[in-house]
């Protein structure tokens, strides 16, 4: 008879914030699979009520300190909604460029130093530098390179301050732009390295399949990243404005982060449902890294979201590289639109490392918000870790506990999530 299994995993290490997981399993037959989120709520929404619309960016970069450029570029795009603001194109090229620095520094950041070690069998990213120093200072540089470039784009990496309302309070000049093309020219040999490495541990990822519904921006033109339609694999293209009858937030006794659900009980965000909707949008070297990871859509295993990320920064690469010699083509101008005041409601969705990001304001008529919503990747995501989790512990429990263990932290970890900022305040009315 099998012996009886009790796992709990308190605070998952390399990950964003708190989070636990529960198994437990008897005579062979799972009891228990959860995902728990632990975090203290956070009270972002309410911090905006009252506030000048001046402010809002400012504040909601402070909601992560991965995505600050993506919390500031959807919190930008609702204000200039809510104001009747037409930014410049120039304006949407280099905040396109914004957003690809901040998609390469996450990515990078989660593929070499959280993800990897899973996949060589090792603790942390340490032991690597003993076996593979190589691929671990490459890593290090190319998590530098993207660093560089959010610094150079932002004024910082994190919690930017040249991006403004109408623009930027300061662009970069021709020569920088050109010395980062250079460097990110320079980067691509580095990326197609990393991607074979990654290719040559392909084996070790877990042998898993659910399918879901995948839900991420779309566009004709381009790999959404900044602007596009709400898309999704089962219900098509939806404008932004219909942002909560896709998501539905609902609670959960187990989680102090609310949870979403589309048509289905669950869905999935984030890199690999980009890749899902919009692999045919891929540039040359993202298509050539696919092809190196053996990457195909649509894909099923939730564990390949790291591969698809690896696919992402290609991309974003190749597509910057392109950004910077269409802007200095058109010669660069530092314009930024007139912002004059007047009420109104601004809905904006931008995709972040972690997913679609969705923010929404009303503004009243002295400037101030008096109503905010901010719904983040993450816990767009927490459905879909419990569900997988609920299909992937039958096929667990012959395991050694440690593997199990093992597996299931592997699974959470490839949804790359911002725990922390995924929890926010539920107001409840008791009857």
């Amino acid at each position: 008879m099998a012996s009886p299994i009790d796992i709990h995993v308190e605070h998952l290490t390399r990950v964003e914030g708190h989070g636990d997981i529960f198994f437990n399993a008897k005579e062979g037959k799972v009891e228990n699979v959860q995902w728990h989120v632990t975090e203290a709520p956070r009270f972002f929404e309410a911090m905006l009520r009252g506030k000048s619309y001046e402010h809002l960016r400012a504040i909601t970069s402070r909601i992560c300190g991965i995505c600050s450029i993506g919390h500031s570029l959807a919190s930008l795009k609702a204000t200039e909604a809510a104001l009747g603001v037409e930014v410049s194109e120039e304006t949407v090229l280099l905040r396109r460029l914004a957003l690809h620095g901040e998609n390469m520094q996450s990515h990078v950041l989660h593929i070499g130093y959280l993800v990897v070690p899973d996949l060589f069998g090792v603790g942390s990213v340490f032991p690597m530098v003993a076996t593979h120093k190589d691929a671990v200072v490459k890593i290090v540089g190319l998590h530098r390179l993207a660093n560089f470039m959010s610094d150079l784009m932002c004024g910082r990496t994190t919690h930017p301050i040249t991006l403004q309302l109408g623009g930027f309070s300061r662009v970069p000049t021709t020569g920088e732009l050109t010395d980062l093309k250079a460097r990110l020219v320079a980067s691509k040999p580095v990326i197609s390295e990393i991607a074979g490495v990654l290719a040559s541990v392909k084996g070790n990822v877990p042998d898993f399949e659910r399918e879901t519904e995948y839900i991420a921006l779309v566009d004709e033109n381009h790999y959404a990243l900044y602007d596009g339609d709400i898309g999704s694999s089962d219900t098509g293209s939806h404008p932004v404005s219909y942002y909560r009858s896709i998501t539905n937030e609902y609670v959960v006794g187990q989680s102090t982060a609310k949870y979403t659900r589309h048509v289905r009980d669950s869905y999935f965000v984030g890199a690999l449902a980009r890749f899902n909707l919009n692999e045919s949008k891929l540039n040359e070297f993202g298509r050539e890294t696919a092809q190196v990871l053996g990457l195909k859509a649509p894909v099923h295993n939730p564990f390949m979201n790291t591969y698809a990320q690896m696919v992402e920064v290609a991309d974003s690469v190749e597509d910057s590289i392109l950004i910077i010699d269409e802007l200095i083509e058109r010669g660069i101008t530092g314009d930024r639109a007139t912002v004059e005041l007047k009420p109104g409601r601004g809905i904006s969705a931008v995709e972040v490392p972690r997913g679609i990001l969705f923010h929404d304001y009303t503004i009243d008529s002295i400037g101030n918000c008096t109503k905010a919503n901010c719904i983040i990747p993450t816990n767009q995501n927490h459905a879909n870790i419990q569900k997988d989790m609920e299909g992937l512990a039958p096929g667990l429990v012959e395991l050694p506990e440690k593997e199990i263990e093992l597996t299931l932290e592997m699974l959470v970890r490839a949804y790359d999530p911002c725990i922390s900022c995924s929890t926010h305040y539920a107001k409840v009315h008791f009857v």
